[in-house]
């Protein structure tokens, strides 16, 4: 087929037959406020690709192509919180270098419905214009707008439209193109870029499965027709990096959980990821060819399976799914629970059974609890506390590492070369995923034959700049890609001072002086008084608590016998330095302390 640079975009008449909701869908840009493609002067003839997050974590991407007055986005997604960031809820991408450009964006573009890819959305729209159209497949469209419920207050509309892989939209300058993905959640796709310097492939979450379509289709015919287009720059998932070897096939896990199925004789208790969608919909027709019923609990996971089932991603009959009440009106091994909490999150389903605080389930002896899905690296604590409970009460575990259970949606070590040696492009970027990550799949890309020099490995914010010529570098200017931390309705008011303090209260507590000062003469009245939080106890540490009262009182009234009037801030600024060096003196801890003066 003629490049699509080469020929005009024609509008289709019909709906694809794949669904009626996956219409192909084309987009010209010509409404306000995001219309005018301005000439480009000929020193700006340079394509700009921003991975503006991704590149230094797990999470958090989104990637941006810029060319002249031209802007399109890929994902918008967040990052979970690291151990140090007490009390933060998610961290999203930092937005302060397009804010001023929001009237260049033509478009986002949407590769799949994780929220590593979509959980920003809800907070950035706002910030560059609700009105930019947003475009990704039928279940992305429908999860993401579930979300939206939860922001109704804060975040407007979205001006969102249903593609699907045969989809072909012009953004500006960009016309774009895409292919069919395997992920673990249908509607995954990867996107194909086409910019006035050349082809830029960015395959967003994929593994290569070939033998089962049940979590999206590998349209290997698509990415093996790239080979031969002389693709610029490839930008390739690199989540698994780490793993060698080929990554698994959803039909060698549904076989493992048939054999579970066929061998446990009491309640199967299932914990996994709402967004597995693919393995639910095994989980669910293993139930039905076992003539088990099925009990789904999590508001997520009940959220997305009906969304699937809606638009006939899942199918099953409409009596295998039961309330959790019912649970007691059939024999265990004819109940199969699904829940969320397999990474031992606190709130979640598995671990409120194991707490006891669940209204209806608790854990019984000869329960077998599989946990399908791998470990987030971080939650290998939480996870094996929960282990330990739930053989504490008398239920079996099965996880990934005793059985083929769990496939992961990203690809390993052979797939990533067979990506690339299908798309064959001039240069290859590793994005998604830590340093390491990238660094791993650029010797794997070296391995499958490139070039050292033509394989880059940014960090977040950092530019490529890729020429007419058809040549690309990666540049040592960069765009703000700091975090931007979410913490209840705060978006980016969390500033690194303020995790620090989260910190200092975390490791050793806070230590509150307040003292009542003569106006007068600048004496202290009374007995300064002490709060004491997470750093001693008070009532067994009454000789540290007497000796700080002293020590309170003299640099309180020699401070202020000193200064005529007195000056409160630096009365409070020479308590917090010299009571906290005297704490640490007693007991090597350097608590917060919060001196109060209250003048009289």
């Amino acid at each position: 087929m003629t490049p699509i640079q080469k020929r005009p975009l024609q509008r289709e008449r019909t709906a694809r037959p794949e669904r009626a909701q996956n219409r192909t869908h084309e987009q010209n840009t010509s409404a306000e406020p995001h219309e005018t493609t301005h000439a480009v002067p000929e020193a700006a003839k340079k394509l700009r690709i921003i991975p503006v997050g991704g590149c230094e974590e797990v999470g958090r991407n989104m990637t941006a192509l810029e060319y002249g007055n031209d802007t399109i986005l890929i994902d918008m997604g967040l990052q979970f919180p690291e151990e140090n960031m007490p009390g933060i809820d998610y961290i999203i991408p930092n937005m302060s270098y397009f804010i001023p450009k929001k009237k260049n964006i033509r478009g986002v573009v949407i590769t799949h419905s994780h929220y590593d890819h979509i959980g920003g959305i809800p907070h950035i729209m706002p910030e560059i214009g609700s009105a930019i159209p947003m475009y990704a497949t039928d279940i992305s469209v429908a999860i993401i707008q579930k979300r939206q419920e939860d922001y109704r207050d804060t975040s407007p509309k979205l001006n969102i439209h249903t593609i699907n892989t045969d989809s072909k939209l012009k953004l500006g300058v960009f016309e774009i193109e895409f292919f069919g993905v395997s992920h673990n959640i249908p509607g995954s796709m990867g996107v194909v870029i086409h910019t006035p310097v050349g082809i830029v492939v960015h395959t967003g979450d994929f593994k290569i499965d070939l033998k089962s379509d049940i979590a999206g289709k590998t349209e290997v015919d698509k990415i093996k027709a790239l080979g031969k287009k002389n693709v610029l720059v490839l930008m390739s998932d690199s989540t698994n990096a780490r793993e060698p070897g080929h990554q698994f096939s959803e039909k060698e896990i549904k076989l493992e959980i048939d054999k579970i199925f066929e061998n446990i004789r009491g309640r199967l208790i299932i914990g996994t990821f709402a967004s597995l969608l693919g393995r639910l919909q095994q989980i669910v027709q293993l139930a039905e060819k076992h003539n088990k019923k099925v009990v789904i609990e999590g508001r997520s996971m009940r959220s997305n399976i009906e969304i699937a089932r809606e638009l006939g991603y899942m199918k099953f009959k409409a009596d295998t799914i039961i309330p959790v009440q019912e649970i007691k009106d059939h024999p265990p091994h004819k109940v199969v629970i699904l829940a969320t909490g397999a990474q031992g999150e606190s709130g979640a389903v598995l671990m409120r059974i194991v707490n006891k605080e669940h209204k209806f389930l608790r854990i019984q002896p000869g329960d077998t609890v599989v946990f399908s899905s791998s470990v987030i690296p971080g939650n290998e604590r939480s996870v094996q506390s929960l282990t330990d409970k739930l053989y504490r009460d008398g239920a079996d575990v099965i996880n990934y590492k005793m059985l083929d259970i769990h496939a992961g949606g990203h690809a390993k070590q052979e797939d990533l070369k067979l990506m690339i040696n299908l798309v064959k492009p001039k240069y290859l970027v590793p994005i998604e995923g830590n340093h390491s990550f990238l660094k791993i799949h650029k010797k794997i890309a070296i391995e499958a034959g490139m070039r050292e020099d033509r394989i880059f490995v940014p960090d977040n914010g950092q530019i490529l700049e890729a020429t007419p010529e058809g040549e690309v570098k990666l540049t040592e200017e960069r765009i703000p890609a700091s975090y931007i931390m979410v913490d209840g309705l705060g978006v980016g008011d969390v500033q690194e001072v303020v995790l620090r303090d989260r910190q200092m209260l975390a490791g050793d507590g806070m230590f509150v002086i307040i003292a009542v000062v003569d106006s007068t003469n600048g004496k202290v009245r009374g007995s300064p008084d002490i709060i004491s939080r997470g750093f001693v106890y008070l009532k067994e540490s009454k000789d540290l608590l007497h000796d700080t009262r002293s020590h309170t009182r003299r640099i309180i009234e020699e401070t202020t016998s000193k200064m005529h009037p007195v000056n409160l801030a630096y009365v409070k600024d020479k308590i917090r330095d010299q009571i906290g060096q005297f704490l640490f003196t007693k007991t090597q801890r350097r608590p917060m302390v919060l001196p109060v003066i209250i003048e009289v």
